[in-house]
């Protein structure tokens, strides 16, 4: 079905998954900047991918770096609004709430894991260009480190500062593991357990891992 505006027609009919010409475009650029590379792929690679003219995407997405930045915010969005809710009512970082805050720091490993493994493109390689550290892309930047500071907040053992920075840094590292072939369908799961043991939380694994489970919420 086309969804050509008037004056600004597509080339041919709607190729590419979406609901929106939008979302299509943000599906092409996401495969040819996770397998082209960001600087090989043009505006008019990606408007060709999808069907478009290249002056039809220009009236979406004005430049490349807006198209980079909106996949950029896509790969934290979900997570962050997940651990925002895990940081509510947050239990005193104490002995006695120590297993509840290993629990929502093991919950949100997992479903930010699952996320980095089960979207269609591997995304998260787009951290490493040099054009995502630029002040271009400032609201990106501060949504992931909003992410990585509720990870750390999370951490049950506040006095090893920087603990949930590294369970946090061991989920990204699933970017790599995919990147490389090496993911598969445990492995968010398997990161999360290994969190658990950065954390020396084995003994309560069976405990954090049922609490956890409450926490998603049904499948």
């Amino acid at each position: 079905m086309s969804e050509s505006r008037p004056g600004r027609p597509r080339a041919q009919r709607k190729v590419r998954p979406g609901a929106s010409a939008r979302e299509e475009i943000l599906d092409a650029a996401a495969e040819l900047f996770t397998t082209r590379g960001y600087a090989q792929t043009s505006t008019r690679a990606i408007a060709e991918a999808v069907g478009m003219r290249q002056s039809s995407l220009y009236h979406h997405f004005p430049t490349k770096d807006e198209i980079l930045e909106a996949l950029l915010a896509e790969t934290v969005s979900g997570s962050l609004e997940f651990a925002r809710r895990l940081a509510q009512g947050l239990p005193a970082d104490d002995g006695d709430h120590r297993t509840e805050r290993a629990a929502r720091l093991y919950t949100l490993s997992l479903y930010d894991g699952t996320e980095l493994c089960s979207a269609q493109w591997n995304l998260g390689v787009l951290y490493h260009l040099p054009e995502a550290r630029a002040e271009r892309f400032a609201a990106f930047l501060g949504l992931r480190r909003e992410l990585r500071d509720i990870y750390e907040q999370l951490s049950p053992r506040p006095e090893r500062p920087g603990t949930g920075d590294l369970v946090f840094r061991l989920v990204e590292s699933l970017i790599s593991l995919r990147a490389d072939g090496l993911a598969h369908a445990d492995s968010a799961q398997e990161t999360a357990d290994a969190g658990l043991r950065l954390l020396g939380l084995e003994p309560d694994a069976e405990k954090i891992r049922r609490r956890a489970s409450e926490l998603l919420g049904p499948a």
